[in-house]
């Protein structure tokens, strides 16, 4: 095994400021990468998506549940599998109380194309309590590229697809797949794929800290049962 080489604190005092620079760079390039995400165009999604859920058939606004914004997990389970994609299964794992997501205008959920009746007790196997939705009626991840054919066969993929609700439309802001998912699960690194972002009035461009009408940023944060959400 390799490891790292040992020296006085000094020198790893030396070695760690260094790296902070570079650190230090690579969050600013991120920052100005997150903004330049939150400028892409949107499109307007005009085709009726039904998906079924533990309440029954739901509509992509009802996902929503009310906020203005939705990231979409799209969770590779394919109608003929027991059981779902071990990967996706922990990316889920990974994430937090919604309850962070939901104070700022965010709904997340799950879609798979596997039908309600496969989903229900995987769900139910791995613990979740988090929404997760069937589009096996539908062409919700066809359309969305999260499932391809391939060499002839369809193929699931990983992926995450950000919405933004205007009234009683929506609109398609955002999609990555496969490594585009690296690094991401916390709160604010999904928020960073949204159009509204952390709603922070640091963030670029301007204007979209005060889109939900309310105060937030990280100085509104609240432990996770005491948000009026």
């Amino acid at each position: 095994m390799s490891l790292p080489e040992i020296v006085s604190r000094a020198r790893w005092r030396a070695a760690r400021e260094e790296l902070l620079v570079k650190e230090k760079a690579v969050t600013r390039a991120r920052d100005a990468l997150h903004a330049e995400r939150r400028r892409l165009p949107m499109v307007a999604i005009d085709r009726e998506y039904v998906f079924e859920g533990g309440d029954g058939k739901v509509t992509l606004l009802d996902l929503f549940e009310g906020r203005q914004q939705l990231v979409v997990h799209h969770f590779a389970f394919a109608p003929e599998w027991d059981a779902g994609c071990r990967c996706c299964s922990a990316f889920l794992d990974q994430i937090g109380h919604l309850a962070h997501l939901h104070a700022r205008g965010t709904t997340f959920a799950a879609v798979s194309r596997a039908p309600y009746r496969r989903i229900l007790p995987f769900k139910a196997r791995m613990g979740w309590i988090l929404p997760w939705y069937s589009s096996y009626h539908g062409d919700f991840g066809e359309d969305f590229e999260a499932s391809l054919v391939h060499g002839g066969e369809r193929v699931e993929r990983p992926g995450l697809s950000c919405f933004l609700q205007n009234g009683d439309r929506v609109f398609h802001t955002y999609s990555t797949y496969g490594r585009g998912l690296d690094g991401l699960g916390s709160t604010t690194s999904l928020l960073d794929l949204t159009a509204l972002g952390r709603q922070e009035e640091w963030e670029e461009p301007e204007g979209r800290a005060s889109a939900l009408g309310a105060p937030v940023g990280s100085e509104h944060i609240r432990y996770h049962d005491e948000y009026d959400d």
